[in-house]
């Protein structure tokens, strides 16, 4: 099992303690870093900065928005990274949701998977650099002769020879038609509630795509990473109520109430009937009793809490399940090596 250190997205201030946590990571035997975005900071920005000072570490994006960048200006930011890192990149991308995609974006969000699939093309065309970039759309047409166009475009390689054709794309996916678009089109899976128990449902998503025609990767060679809080702890009880309220608003406040991918995920654990009524709770302004009604079983679905025996024991559980890296969110320097102390050794 290897670990993936998730810096994530900034809060209203940078985190303060972030080159800390990377330098730490990076010593305590980490596979990678990531960074992510939402409606604030950016990824590539922050994952730069920090990333400079390390040596081994690989960074990662978990994950960047389709949105937010045209595919040749995320194939562009990649090749760049993957040149300054000495081939250390790993690009993580993910469609987001239609709160985000309309509303801090300014574009439709129909479609997510025909989008993903044009866009992973065209961005592999660019790191290819065989031939000038073209795209037959319709999402992304390359060049573009839509309204407004003067007629001047003109099919582009990159001026900048990538460093590898075949920087790692990892793609964010939760519903089954997403998860098997990854397994035939990604290098890697970035897993978010993922659950062991449901290995086998996963499994059966991944098998479909690895069995398309043209598949990139076969199970041997692709990475499941999944975002999985790792806790040592010998006040369980406690621990698990303090994650209750981030699940809550994930719950029942991402996204739009008809259309929440983060509690469709767990209405696909059987959790139905709570999150109806955390999403009700929570709704109305009851965040504490949205909160409450989280039992401690769906806590444990997703994140290992225990203490070190019992954590070794679920990290052998979710590696049995197919997972190869756990990415684990840390709250300062002793943390991240506490952690590597229990899962590396």
């Amino acid at each position: 099992m290897k670990l993936g250190l998730q810096l994530g997205y900034w809060g209203a201030q940078p985190p303060a303690n972030a080159p800390e946590l990377v330098a730490a990571a990076e010593a305590a035997g980490y596979d990678a870093v990531f960074t992510a975005e939402s409606w604030g900071s950016d990824a590539y920005t922050p994952l730069a900065w920090w990333g400079s000072a390390t040596e081994r570490l690989r960074l990662g994006t978990s994950v960047v928005q389709l949105s937010a960048r045209t595919p040749t200006a995320t194939a562009m930011a990649s090749l760049t990274l993957d040149h300054l890192s000495g081939g250390r990149h790993i690009l993580g991308l993910g469609v987001s949701g239609p709160q985000v995609v309309e509303g801090w974006y300014g574009q439709p969000f129909a479609k997510p998977l025909a989008r993903t699939r044009e866009y992973v093309d065209i961005v592999r065309k660019v790191l290819d650099r065989k031939e000038p970039v073209t795209s037959d759309g319709p999402h992304y047409p390359m060049p573009y002769t839509g309204e407004g166009a003067s007629g001047l475009g003109k099919p582009l390689k990159p001026i900048t020879h990538p460093l590898r054709a075949d920087i790692p794309i990892w793609l964010g996916a939760e519903g089954p038609k997403n998860v098997a678009l990854t397994a035939e089109i990604a290098d890697g899976w970035l897993a978010i509630y993922y659950s062991p128990r449901l290995a086998p449902m996963y499994n059966k998503w991944l098998d479909e795509g690895f069995a398309r025609p043209g598949a990139r990767r076969t199970r041997e060679d692709f990475e499941i990473a999944a975002t999985c809080q790792v806790i040592v702890t010998d006040d369980r009880a406690a621990t698990l109520a303090a994650q209750k309220p981030i699940m809550a608003l994930y719950i029942g406040g991402m996204g739009a109430p008809e259309l929440n991918f983060h509690a469709q995920v767990y209405r696909r654990m059987g959790y139905d009937a709570v999150v109806d009524e955390v999403t009700e709770l929570f709704r109305s302004g009851r965040k504490d009793a949205a909160a409450e009604a989280i039992p401690d079983e769906m806590v444990t679905e997703t994140m290992i809490v225990g203490n070190r025996d019992e954590v070794r024991d679920g990290v052998r559980r979710w590696e049995d399940a197919g997972v190869t890296m756990l990415l684990v969110a840390c709250r300062d320097a002793d943390h991240v090596r506490s952690l590597a102390d229990v899962v590396l050794r």
